[in-house]
């Protein structure tokens, strides 16, 4: 059987480890990755026409303006990412085309729904212990009878953190499904039947984990439905 194309979308100046992760990932699940930077994607809507289905990769954080923020000097942007980004999934609007939102991903999944985002989780929630590994070290807990839920077949698991962002608000048609001790969000999904499933952490970091390869092969499952 063929397997189906997964676009992957990554920084065209770094991102290399990660997409060699998700690379790995999506290949095990029984896809075929396809690396999308701003470079190599002249004509997004020609490139949702070509692809089965699509991860919005981890990397920068996304630049702060596009949800009524201040840019800050000190925080590394890349608006070329954000711009294809927002025009990948402007072009699967209409289209049935399933999509994980990986770390920067599922935020951008929220803006793109209207949602918005906290600039700083550390400055928002003051006490917040400041874990950026990509080792599995932060406990959140799922919400029950949600689609994460039902892919991941847990309640509560240890995850990854490398984020300073997180989602405020999920935006229309989609919910927060995770959280952690603090409230900070973890993860989000389309509360419709489409799959579109955003998590805060880095799942291709933890390949030694099964409930984290199940996240992509939901992704592949949704295809081949």
């Amino acid at each position: 059987m063929t397997r189906p194309i997964i676009g992957v979308t990554t920084s065209h100046l770094r991102g290399w480890r990660s997409w060699q992760f998700q690379r790995l990932a999506i290949w095990r699940a029984g896809g075929r990755a396809k690396r999308l930077t701003a470079s190599r994607v002249p004509n997004p809507k020609d490139c949702i026409l070509s692809l089965d289905g699509l991860v919005i990769g981890g990397g920068d954080d996304i630049d702060l303006t596009l949800y009524g923020g201040t840019l800050d000097l000190k925080i590394r942007y890349d608006p070329e990412r954000d711009a294809l980004e927002r025009a990948l999934l402007e072009a699967a609007t209409d289209q049935p085309l399933p999509i994980l939102g990986v770390c920067r991903g599922a935020q951008m999944l929220a803006l793109w729904r209207g949602g918005n985002l906290i600039q700083d989780i550390y400055t928002h929630y003051p006490d917040l212990p400041r874990i950026r590994t990509v080792f599995p070290k932060l406990s959140i807990t799922v919400q029950e009878n949600t689609k994460l839920q039902s892919i991941l077949q847990r309640s509560s698991l240890r995850v990854n953190s490398l984020h300073h962002q997180s989602i405020n608000a999920p935006g229309d048609g989609m919910r927060i499904v995770a959280q952690d001790p603090r409230g900070v969000t973890q993860a989000i999904e389309h509360t419709g039947d489409r799959f579109m499933v955003g998590v805060q952490w880095h799942p291709e970091y933890m390949p030694q984990k099964p409930a984290q390869l199940r996240l992509y092969k939901a992704l592949i499952a949704a295809i081949q439905r």
